[in-house]
């Protein structure tokens, strides 16, 4: 049988490579003809990930990580009509049916089917389903009609890669937070978190035509990354409020658009930035966002946190104000997002070079072996989206 190694996270810190199996067209003990095998041309290390691997989970040992996934077809189920042995194509991190109540309503992130314990699958993630994670060398991905981005020529996404492979996850996803915020011509935004998820969304408010975009973090290098392609920045571990710093940007202390891009191990600013307070983010968002404004809301909370700084942040009761949120009739979208809403028109913005997404979050190439040291430079802040090359082609 051909050989597979991958990233499984071991305990809280560590990660390491291990032997694993290589994938078959089977779902348990169920022949799965609707699936394909890919060949990973790239696989990227993701936030979300960074939390399991950081134990603010209930991820068990040994689980195989990785939900941002591009590959080569090398074989597929009898049951695949329009995807291709030799096609390269981008995966949804989102797993869907494409038959259920959800997936019919271009629900994607909540299909109904794939997952016994609750709405919504991704691969390799803690409590969604149970499937093998893609930070490998070959992975099996099912219902692979419906879920495939497959790009039109291949030599033009290999020339693409380092920003094709963001459409399985951060791309979208920005994109999604930026559109629920309502960000279009004109609009001022604040987007919360200067991370991969954060700058890709920046990225994705100057695509809608922002007229403004505001970044905020505490981390100085992901700070100028904002800066590089030509966002404002608020540095929040500075003694000056956000209020104040967006004013000094748009003349008032208000903004048209929020955006949480981090979730639920946010920190106080200021003074306080050491300190974990998980709707710090939340309550600011609604503080400088204006009266009738929309809140998108991709940054991940979870239902349990085993390091949750109290018993009602272990499980997802944050003290949110609500009440001000109510009193300015702010609309709020949150939970995964339906990344098929929006890749292919996400592919032909790249291909046609509307966007420079891989250059946006700093897109960063590194080996399968060279994975730990990615997780590990990640948790320190480093300004850098790393993508995992495990057999080499993207780097030649």
């Amino acid at each position: 049988m051909a050989s597979n190694r991958g990233v499984a996270y071991i305990e809280p810190g560590k990660v390491e490579i291990q032997s694993i199996d290589f994938p078959e067209l089977a779902l348990g003990d169920r022949k799965c003809e609707h699936g394909v095998i890919l060949k990973i041309v790239s696989t990227n290390i993701c936030g979300s990930d960074q939390h399991m691997v950081r134990g603010r989970t209930t991820a068990p040992a040994g689980l195989v990580l990785g939900h941002e996934i591009t590959g080569e077809v090398i074989e597929a189920g009898s049951d695949v009509e329009f995807i291709n042995v030799g096609d390269i194509v981008s995966v949804p991190f989102n797993i869907a049916c494409g038959r259920c109540r959800c997936c019919k309503e271009r629900k994607t992130g909540i299909c109904l089917s794939v997952n016994p314990a609750r709405p919504g699958a991704a691969y390799g993630y803690v409590d969604m389903g149970g499937w093998v994670g893609g930070q490998a060398e070959y992975v099996m991905v099912p219902y692979a009609d419906f879920n495939l981005l497959k790009f039109p020529d291949k030599d033009q996404a290999m020339a693409k890669i380092r920003d094709l492979t963001m459409l399985s996850d951060i791309f979208p996803t920005g994109y999604h937070g930026a559109v629920s915020a309502g960000v279009t011509t004109g609009s001022t935004v604040y987007i919360a978190g200067a991370g991969p998820v954060g700058l890709a969304s920046a990225a994705s408010a100057h695509l809608l035509g922002a007229a403004v975009v505001i970044v905020g973090d505490m981390q100085a290098d992901r700070l100028a990354q904002a800066r590089s392609f030509g966002c404002e920045t608020v540095d929040l571990s500075q003694d000056a409020t956000l209020e104040d710093q967006i004013a000094n940007i748009v003349g008032e202390p208000l903004v048209d658009c929020g955006v949480d891009c981090v979730g639920f191990e946010a920190r106080g600013h200021g003074s306080d930035a050491g300190t974990e307070h998980p709707a710090t983010v939340l309550n600011s968002l609604m503080t400088v966002t204006r009266a009738g404004g929309a809140l998108g809301i991709p940054g991940l909370y979870v239902t349990e946190d085993p390091g949750g700084v109290d018993d009602s942040a272990k499980f997802g009761r944050l003290v949110i104000r609500i009440g001000l949120g109510w009193a300015k009739s702010h609309e709020f979208t949150t939970g995964q997002c339906p990344v098929m809403k929006y890749h292919h028109g996400l592919m032909m913005a790249i291909l046609h070079d509307k966007v420079q997404i891989a250059d946006a979050v700093g897109a960063t190439v590194i080996s399968l072996d060279d994975a730990p040291q990615g997780y590990q430079d990640f948790d320190k802040g480093a300004a850098k989206k790393y993508v995992i090359d495990p057999h080499g082609v993207v780097a030649a």
